[in-house]
């Protein structure tokens, strides 16, 4: 009597389990007895083959996996992985004439179908048979007639074999089809492309491109993009003046580069970048925002210019007034008097005059309501300077209250936190800084972890609140730019509470007021200071990254400054400066150096 079908197959797939679980378990010899009978079945073969070959080249027997993958490509002839297995076969037995040989049939077997090539490289591929792969795929594209067909395989096949010149331009391939691809192949050259030689091919690559294709905007961008990776904010404004002048647009490239410039700190190049907009598009939309972003590079270099020059800010709040009387009613005509009343208030000492200025905004409707919000967030600041800290949570609680779930209402709840840390109410600060930790922006969301940590560490131990009220009083002192007294306070602290949890915190104040007083040796030494004593607490990352900041920029002492940066990077490998300390010690070892 003949067996049901059924009956066989699952007497097949009971034996399969059985077979795979003494090959998983190592059992290599009762897996193959098992395997063999069921190749004698051609039902099992598909089921079997993955494992049964992968045994067979594990125990050497390649004769073995010959026969069973010859047989089972006769069997089940448009199985194309089978194909690929026997390749892949005969690679690992070390047959290199057999393995061309085969290859060169299976190319002409498939010169037909370019569907079939594609296919048969992605199994070769998954064999690791690279170059193989990437000779089918190749003649897959030829029989296409398409020079781009492929490109994102044969790029990751390319970086497999590390081969980055190839890679580069097949990526490039990929982007010319479409410039909707920029973003996606932006992304996948930054987690790539890391080292200069490899930016130095990506340059070369797109030179050639942007030379063959000179109508064709892509390489510009990309080549911008590349400048952008070593923070040549120069190179990227060049390439931007380009791009704008054949999309003839009015400096928007430039405007965006200029506004990247003055992010990272690169005021000399943000300056010259919005100078050029303003100069050479003085006639266009574009001209009121040059104009702006200018004097806020020049504004931020000022303050970032230790000591200060009160002449040089005096001079800054002349011209924000000129800027004022040339673009009024405009919305940036607004934003520059707020800027000169904070000059006046923080910088000049004039707080009466700020205030006047600040009123005259808040006054002012055509300012917009959102400036004028803000302006009264700053009115409040001068309560604070006054030493009125009633009129300032009045103010600070209407503009919390007019925009509970906007970024200038976070803001203001942030400033009413400061303001009862400074007047000592430290739980109902806390109180508000918790709820700023999730919800807002990283830079709010950033202080407001800060400042809580703070009041957490230095006040969880102690039976009073004193020693942290001292430390609020000086910062309150700081902020009303009373900082010869702070200074005083601070080290009268230091004197008072060496060993207290506080003192790391005194040393980087300490340092911070030494730097902007041009005392560069006292500020290096205070930071010395935390990483010698509290090498362990939450500012030893920050002291390290800033003592290595300080010899770059402001003691100029590069090698040491290089030194510094590269020693940061062994000794706080999960800080969140990493990345910019990577950044900045390859900047100073010449790699990035056009």
């Amino acid at each position: 009597m003949l067996i049901p079908v059924h009956l066989i197959l699952a007497q097949s797939h009971d034996q399969i389990q059985l077979a795979n679980e003494y090959f998983l378990q190592g059992d290599l010899e009762k897996a193959k007895q098992i395997y063999e009978e069921l190749a004698e079945n051609p039902y099992n073969i598909q089921l079997i083959a993955a494992n049964y070959v992968s045994l067979l080249k594990s125990t050497a027997e390649y004769d073995q996996a010959e026969s069973f993958l010859l047989k089972s490509i006769k069997t089940f002839a448009s199985n194309i992985q089978f194909r690929s297995s026997l390749a892949g076969l005969y690679s690992e037995s070390g047959d290199q004439e057999k393995l061309d040989s085969y290859i060169k049939q299976l190319r002409k077997e498939s010169k037909a179908n370019p569907f079939q090539l594609s296919i048969l490289a992605q199994y070769l591929a998954n064999e690791q048979l690279y170059n193989e792969a990437i000779l089918f795929f190749q003649d897959s594209r030829e029989i296409r007639n398409n020079p781009s067909v492929h490109a994102l395989e044969l790029a990751s096949i390319y970086r497999m074999v590390n081969d980055k010149p190839a890679m580069i331009e097949e990526y490039l391939n990929y982007a010319s089809d479409s410039p909707n691809r920029l973003s996606y192949i932006k992304n996948l050259l930054q987690s790539f492309i890391q080292e200069e030689e490899e930016l130095e091919e990506l340059e070369n690559t797109l030179i050639r491109k942007m030379q063959e294709n000179p109508e064709d905007t892509k390489f510009a961008e990309l080549l911008l993009w590349v400048e952008l990776q070593r923070k040549n904010f120069y190179g990227a404004f060049i390439q931007a003046r380009a791009i704008d002048k054949r999309n003839n647009r009015p400096g928007d490239r430039c405007m965006d580069i200029g506004r990247i410039a003055l992010d990272n700190g690169a005021y000399d190049d943000a300056e010259e970048i919005f100078e050029y907009v303003a100069k050479q598009y003085s006639q266009t939309r574009n001209y009121q925002f040059a104009r702006r972003f200018w004097m806020q590079a020049k504004e931020q270099k000022i303050k970032n210019s230790f000591p200060i020059d009160p002449l040089e800010i005096r001079e800054l709040a002349k011209q924000y007034q000129s800027l004022y009387e040339e673009l009024k009613p405009a919305q940036t005509a607004f934003e520059a008097l707020r800027s000169k009343a904070l000059l006046h208030a923080f910088y000049l000492d004039e707080i009466d005059f700020a205030a006047q200025l600040l009123n005259q905004l808040v006054s002012n409707q055509r300012a917009g309501i959102q400036l004028i919000s803000q302006s009264k967030l700053d009115l409040g600041d001068i309560y604070l300077l006054r030493g009125e800290p009633w009129e300032a949570t009045l103010l600070y609680s209407q503009v919390e209250k007019a925009y509970k779930s906007h970024e200038l209402g976070y803001n203001a709840k942030l400033r009413n936190a400061r303001l009862h840390y400074f007047s000592g109410n430290f739980a109902l600060a806390k109180g508000h800084l918790d709820i700023l930790k999730n919800n807002t922006t990283r830079e709010i969301s950033n202080d407001a972890i800060a400042l809580g940590m703070l009041i957490t560490d230095n006040t969880a131990l102690d039976t009073t609140d004193a020693v942290m009220q001292e430390f609020a009083n000086i910062e309150l002192l700081i902020f009303q730019n009373k900082k010869a007294e702070a200074n005083e306070r601070l080290t009268e602290m230091l004197n008072k509470y060496n060993h207290h949890s506080i003192t790391d915190e005194v040393y980087w104040l300490k340092s911070k007021l030494e730097l902007e007083s041009g005392n560069i040796q006292a500020a290096i030494e205070y930071l010395d200071q935390i990483l010698t004593s509290y090498s362990y607490d939450i500012l030893a990352d920050d002291a390290a990254f800033k003592k290595a900041e300080i010899f770059e920029r402001q003691a100029k002492d590069l090698d040491q400054a290089k030194a510094l940066y590269q020693q940061f990077l062994v000794d706080y490998p999960g800080s969140m400066f990493v990345a910019e300390a990577r950044k900045r010690f390859r900047q100073l070892r010449g790699d990035f150096v056009n």
